[in-house]
């Protein structure tokens, strides 16, 4: 049903976007912000323009793509994701969003008539099918980021934002987004790096709807009155369209938790039974190394700016898994050996250093670093135990 929904605006904005309109003296432009949704790409809301002429009513949306594009998700991961700008009637707008029960705010721009026609003949030209597609950047080129550089555009000067930042970052900002879905930032915690930690302005936080619909209520143009003209709710929000918070027992520090304590467990049965706990090593190195391969990936290859450096690379690489055959092969305990001293001493390092450094990390993934240091440092403390006792 979403697809075959995507098929039908997709085609309306096609249509839409090949038959140019002058803009008449009544024409109204408005910026509209939709409230978050329970789907991951809903999570922060949404960010669309409605262009209202004598004879139309439209929406013009930066936020179009196809998720069962082929393709789709490795292009994601590696930073090469195409939007769409298109445009549809506003009669199809609304509905989707009253389904979901996200709220919906229109904002109407206080725009002359000739930046109201600048304005709509440059969303007009970037709709064109030679146009329309664009490199999509979750935090610097999205659909909120494009409304707001296009009415600058319009204005011929940046708009005077009376607002200040009330985030320390981008990760800051999207944790307050994702407050009811804490895997999901933890992801984003492992896969993204220093870069979205530095501090960041009102501006560029308006890469979230709610922040770009806040900042316009006070914004001023550049000749000092009003952006806003008038300011209405075309759908008022349900509080049920986001997902609840995960229970606490369910959280991924709970999860944490229970895998250092499981951990200090079988340290603490391996020496005293002077015995290793094989298939326990080899599950938890294997799915290091597994969560390796896609940081690697993130930090080598993945051309998304944010992704690297990440500092994470030092605890998740492919590299984990030359631990896994000293487990069963006497020729290779020397190989695992190495492995165990660098994770017991080197995460040892990186845990104690890590407040000094610029990334931030969710504390889940701290407790996971340091059941690693523990089962290493178990390891490596009874492999050299049992070759000094052969020795002796």
């Amino acid at each position: 049903m979403k697809r075959l929904r995507f098929i039908l605006i997709l085609l309306a904005a096609m249509l839409c976007g090949v038959t140019a309109r002058a803009a008449a003296p009544d024409t109204l432009i408005s910026v509209l912000t939709c409230s978050p949704g329970p789907e991951i790409y809903e999570l922060v809301g949404h960010t669309a323009l409605r262009v209202r002429t004598a004879d139309t009513d439209s929406v013009w949306n930066y936020g179009m793509f196809d998720f069962n594009a082929p393709g789709f998700v490795y292009r994601f991961v590696k930073g090469e994701t195409d939007y769409m700008l298109g445009s549809y009637p506003f009669a199809w707008f609304l509905p989707e969003y009253a389904m979901r029960g996200s709220g919906v705010r229109e904002q109407v721009l206080n725009l002359t008539p000739e930046e109201t026609r600048r304005l709509y003949d440059m969303l007009q030209t970037e709709a064109l099918p030679a146009n329309r597609t664009y490199r999509y950047n979750y935090v610097l080129d999205n659909c909120a980021t494009r409304v707001r550089d296009r009415i600058d555009d319009a204005l011929g000067a940046p708009v005077e934002y009376t607002d200040t930042a009330i985030y320390h970052s981008f990760r800051d900002a999207m944790r307050a987004h994702h407050t009811n879905y804490p895997w999901y930032q933890a992801g984003i915690d492992l896969a993204l790096g220093s870069g979205i930690d530095r501090p960041v302005t009102f501006r560029e936080e308006m890469f979230a709807p709610t922040r770009l619909s806040a900042g316009l209520a006070g914004a001023r143009r550049p000749d000092g009155t009003p952006l806003v003209r008038e300011e209405r709710m075309l759908l008022p929000a349900n509080p049920d369209a986001v997902l609840p918070p995960t229970p606490w027992w369910r959280t991924p520090l709970t999860v944490a938790l229970i895998i250092l304590g499981l951990s200090i467990a079988v340290s603490v049965a391996d020496t005293l039974r002077r015995r290793c706990s094989v298939w326990v090593y080899a599950v938890w190195f294997f799915l290091l190394g597994l969560a390796g391969c896609l940081i690697a990936f993130l930090v080598f290859v993945s051309v998304h700016e944010a992704t690297s450096p990440n500092i994470l690379i030092f605890w998740l690489n492919p590299l984990q898994w030359l631990f896994i055959p000293g487990l069963g092969w006497r020729k290779m305990r020397k190989i695992s050996l190495a492995v165990a001293l660098y994770d017991s001493v080197g995460l040892g390092i990186l845990l104690l250093e890590w407040p000094t450094q610029s990334q931030t990390a969710s504390p889940a993934i701290m407790v996971a670093i340091a059941a690693t240091v523990i089962l290493a440092g178990s390891y490596a403390i009874n492999s050299l135990f049992d070759s000094y006792n052969r020795e002796g």
